[in-house]
């Protein structure tokens, strides 16, 4: 792994409206961990929850702001409109089954770019897919009693990005984050990074005449890009810089370092570091089990306690 480069995908943020709904979908039907549970920077009186694998390796930190009762958005063009998990060969079958199960809203096994993937929807309507992937993927699943390893997700393998023009995004993923366009599928462009094989996929979707997305329940916030520590970050800060994008000053996000911009498809994009990481205040057989808050706000925990809905595990 080159440390000087873009290093994929560290984690994707997404809106949820119930607390209790998203908690219980990811950790029991989805089965991943919850591997920290704290609380919204700029909104206390709101949860945020992160899912991973055993210790929240960059590349499968799924997380939410579940705003109770925040109305549905409406997935569209300047967004992520899809999170793409890489999963075992032979489990789509598997998760097809569960999905009836649980009444899950999913499609059909199909095929899309030389991979096996069956979409679903989670219960605010943020779309995935689960994807047989063609890159290698030696990473450790977090497992259940219900989802075994050979089901388990791994982690990221894509986010896609639907937009306008791709062209303006496609030149910062190249000239900047040294992407690669790898493969076309009608207007389904395919940038890979070659620095590692995981979570390193980014498809740009052209849709010319589509309709603006409106953030809310079921949509992703932002999609943060990983880089192994400050340093490298803020050499990226400065190319963007010169790119004349606005960029944000760093800003101590407590398990990782951020860098926000808005790339000029309209999607929030993050730069996030590897540095400290999710075990800085909790060990790692405990993590997610207490609720953390940021520094400045370990003065209110009672008052953040008593806003926060009731969470049950």
């Amino acid at each position: 792994m080159e440390n000087n480069n873009i290093q994929g995908i560290h984690h994707i943020t997404a809106i949820a409206g119930n607390a209790q709904r998203n908690y219980d979908f990811y950790t029991r039907v989805l089965g991943l961990r919850m591997v920290k549970r704290t609380v919204n920077f700029d909104d206390p009186g709101t949860y945020h929850f992160y899912y991973g694998n055993e210790n929240g390796v960059p590349g499968t930190i799924l997380t939410f702001f579940p705003w109770e009762g925040i109305v549905n958005g409406r997935a569209g063009t300047g967004m992520a409109t899809e999170i793409g998990y890489s999963v075992p060969a032979g489990s789509l079958e598997f998760w097809a089954g569960r999905f009836k199960e649980h009444k899950v809203k999913h499609g059909t096994v199909e095929e899309r770019l030389g991979e096996r993937y069956l979409s679903f929807e989670d219960p605010d309507g943020l779309k995935f897919d689960l994807i047989v992937s063609k890159y290698a993927d030696d990473r450790m699943a977090w497992t259940t009693p219900e989802v075994a390893a050979g089901a388990a997700t791994k982690g990221f393998h894509s986010v896609t990005l639907t937009l306008h023009s791709i062209k303006p995004t496609a030149t910062i993923l190249t000239d900047i984050f040294g992407y690669e366009l790898k493969e076309q599928e009608g207007n389904r462009f395919r940038f890979v990074t070659n620095v590692l094989p995981t979570a390193s996929v980014v498809d740009l979707v052209e849709e010319p005449k589509g309709v603006r997305g409106l953030s809310g329940a079921g949509t992703n916030h932002h999609v943060a890009f990983r880089v192994h520590d400050e340093a490298v970050q803020m050499e990226f800060r400065e190319k963007i810089l010169k790119k004349g994008l606005h960029i944000t000053p760093k800003i101590n996000r407590d398990y990782f370092y951020s860098l926000y911009f808005r790339e000029p498809g309209g999607v929030l994009f993050e730069l996030a570091t590897d540095n400290p990481g999710f075990t800085v205040d909790e060990p790692l057989a405990e993590l997610g089990t207490g609720l953390k808050l940021p520094l400045q706000y370990q003065g209110m925990r009672a008052e953040i306690e008593k806003a926060l809905p009731p969470l049950h595990f």
